[in-house]
């Protein structure tokens, strides 16, 4: 976790994993569907940095037309849903905005998330990620994924750079 306070200010982007992340457990319908539940004030943490300019990514292996619905509705335009290979569509939006992967926060969870957070700026996770995530980590949130492990980067990295509410 070195120099994680340092890095915070040249955060340009933030690119998220889902579950694991934004919810923690998932309901199973009798239909196939499945519920996540989610953290409100990750919402208003995402929904805050899109409005404050923040470029925001999601990048996730599932596939559930619900998740795309909820990102859109606070903002999020560049949702990669049903990734296979999260380093292509990783390179995909940082290319997109001529950014360097430097610029980027990313937080995940779990090993589909490894290769983008090794070479991702600030490579941050939940504190219930698996082992091999906190192991390469610059930082790890005490907040369990679901749980305002989002809205813990979020807001450090935008009161690093002075555009939190400064009430």
């Amino acid at each position: 976790m070195d120099n994680f306070k340092e890095r915070l200010k040249d955060i340009k982007a933030f690119v998220f994993d889902v579950d694991g992340v934004f919810s923690q457990d998932m309901v199973l319908h009798t239909d196939g569907e499945l519920t996540r539940h989610m953290n409100v004030k990750d919402g208003f943490a995402v929904k805050t940095a899109v409005d404050s300019g923040f470029m925001v990514g999601i990048i996730t292996g599932g596939t559930s037309e619900s998740v795309k619905k909820r990102f859109r509705g606070l903002g999020v335009t560049d949702i990669y849903l049903g990734s296979q290979n999260k380093i292509d569509d990783y390179e995909d939006f940082y290319m997109k905005y001529g950014i360097q992967p430097g610029q980027i926060l990313y937080m995940g969870d779990d090993i589909p998330d490894y290769e983008v957070m090794k070479i991702s700026g600030l490579a941050t996770c939940p504190a219930d990620a698996a082992e091999e995530i906190k192991s390469i980590a610059h930082y790890i949130s005490d907040k369990d994924g679901g749980k305002g492990c989002v809205r813990d980067v979020i807001e450090q990295v935008m009161r690093a750079q002075s555009v939190w509410f400064n009430l």
